[in-house]
């Protein structure tokens, strides 16, 4: 079995293609030669400085990191794909970082994943100055065009591209090292899974235990496709898209996602770049691009597949995608942070939707996670992933135990959401277990919420759950138990919880409550809150945002 770390699987790709494009981002274009060479230059910057690899993977705990981190604040653009691979080639551990994080929450999580270096985009520098003067961290900024000074002592992307001539030998990078990606969904907090290079490889980038060079390079000498990550790398699943893609020789196209969300700009790209294939963020972003192509003809003749995946896509807006693009697929992906690409259904026009396919090494586990479940059992387990799965959560290792337990003698991957095993070996899909509302794609703990909700001067009690939202397949709604003889607007609410966290984290509708309904043992009432949100759509419950 070939075990690829994902410095190799580049070289490789770029060697068999490498004057094809690589990278586009609105008006730049880049090659696989030319990336190859700066993400080399960029290697040799790091080294420089003393970031690369201290400690082996044998000589550590699966929730240890021998590797210096490198904290990505970066909007889509090629320098974070080059960031990413410099940072493998030099033994260095990328991950990546919500750019709509408050300055306190971004410090946070450099802190806890001991970042040493950060790479940022200059209008994102004033939330990273202070924590990179309290760390001492290396700098390195990209121009945006933002007009926004660089932070002192920060060395720009292109020089560190374009002065640090590769030298010889480069250390070799090895399949153990870490690929890191930030995520809250499973662990109710942010935290960083740590993945083996070659079991990222092979769970959610495109390759597979039999990915030999032989046919890597084949695949990518006969490739050409182009592929267009809709969403913001910041998230796994456009960093998987982009990698796959990758690995297969195709041209990547990158969303300029500096702006909010536009359903005519993602269209003329495709049209522009003649996409093969799109991912997208289920209803979310699916709504938009439907009402889109109801106003407006594009020719999209080239595009053949839209993969969706990161939160919900209603069968409803899948069959009206359909009936817009008859010609196309629709591929609905299941997975995590903590599983990779496990599950996903296909759907095409002539044919009714599928549940989910199981891919290598996806499960259902008992309900008491005792046992793996088999076809025809109606028990409802959990869903789960054995073989190609993380080692663990970076510095937690409590939590990397639960997530991540021994059973049977494997290391399986248990990300939460609860499931049954169909006759046919299929995974029905039952929802998320813990409290997680996602939003367009982004996973928000409600607990968070509620604390800093509860932290107005006017609020005696706060809950706070999702509700069906055809914009963003969930919403956030906050039921809120004021002080006797006090009137609070929703929107002030919005504001209040927007100034301690990260915007898309506040409640986008507001009601209230007398009494705030919890059980004997002083835990939350969450079905009652549900019904309450679900009900005050039809009582015209005033909008926060």
């Amino acid at each position: 079995m070939m075990e690829w770390s994902l410095s190799a699987a580049f070289d490789a790709v770029a060697a068999a293609a490498p004057d094809r494009d690589a990278l586009v981002w609105k008006e730049t274009r880049r090659t696989y030669a030319e990336v190859a060479s700066r993400i080399r230059n960029f290697a040799a910057f790091l080294q420089r400085h003393g970031k690369g690899s201290r400690r082996e993977r044998s000589e550590l705990e699966r929730w240890e990191c021998g590797q210096a981190t490198v904290a990505l604040l970066l909007f889509n653009c090629p320098e974070y794909i080059e960031s990413m691979l410099g940072c493998f080639r030099a033994r260095a551990v990328p991950f990546n970082v919500n750019q709509h994080y408050r300055a306190e929450e971004i410090r946070g999580l450099i802190d806890l994943l001991c970042a040493e270096v950060a790479v940022y985009h200059r209008a994102l520098g004033p939330l990273v100055r202070v924590v990179a003067k309290a760390r001492g961290l290396l700098l390195v900024d990209v121009d945006d065009g933002s007009g926004i000074p660089a932070l002192a002592g920060s060395t720009s992307f292109e020089d560190a591209v374009g002065k640090y001539s590769a030298p010889p030998e480069l250390p070799r990078p090895s399949p153990d090292d870490l690929y890191l990606v930030c995520t809250g969904g499973t662990t109710g907090s942010p935290k960083g899974v740590l993945w083996r290079q070659a079991d990222i490889f092979a769970a959610a980038m495109g390759g597979g235990d039999d990915t030999s060079p032989q046919n890597l390079t084949a695949k990518a000498a006969v490739g050409g496709a182009t592929w267009f990550a809709a969403p913001p790398l910041m998230h796994a699943a456009a960093q998987w898209t982009a990698f796959a893609g990758i690995h297969s020789g195709a041209t990547i196209v990158l969303h300029d996602d500096t702006a909010p969300f536009d359903a005519r700009t993602i269209l003329d790209t495709v049209v522009r770049e003649r996409v093969h294939f799109m991912s997208i963020v289920g209803d979310a972003f699916a709504r938009r691009l439907i009402a889109e192509l109801r106003e407006r003809s594009y020719d999209l003749a080239s595009l053949r597949t839209i993969a969706t995946g990161g939160a919900v896509t209603s069968r409803s807006t899948k069959e009206a995608l359909l009936e817009l693009l008859p010609d196309i697929t629709i591929i609905d992906g299941y997975g995590a942070s903590e599983t990779g690409g496990m599950a996903y259904g296909a759907t095409r026009r002539a044919a009714g939707s599928h549940h989910f396919t199981p891919g290598a090494g996806a499960l259902v586990l008992s309900a008491d996670r005792s046992r793996f479940l088999v076809a025809g059992e109606d028990e409802v387990g959990w869903t789960a992933r054995r073989g190609r799965v993380p080692l663990g959560y970076l510095g937690d290792r409590k939590k990397t135990e639960e997530t991540f337990p021994i059973i049977d003698g494997q290391r399986v991957a248990v990300p939460g959401d609860r499931a049954r095993l169909a006759a046919d070996g299929g995974i029905v899909l039952l929802g998320r277990d813990s409290l997680v509302v996602n939003s367009g794609g982004e996973k928000i703990f409600v607990e968070e919420v509620e604390q800093v909700l509860r932290g107005h001067p006017d609020v005696v009690d706060a809950l706070v759950v999702g509700r069906p939202s055809e914009r963003f397949g969930e919403e956030v709604v906050g039921i809120v138990q004021l002080r006797p003889e006090t009137a609070v607007d929703p929107h002030e609410l919005r504001e209040f919880v927007a100034r301690s966290i990260a915007r898309f984290k506040a409640p986008r509708a507001i009601t209230y409550c007398e009494r705030i309904r919890r059980h004997a043992s002083g835990k939350p009432d969450y079905p009652w809150a549900r019904s309450v949100a679900l009900d005050a759509v039809a009582s015209g419950t005033r909008r926060a945002d």
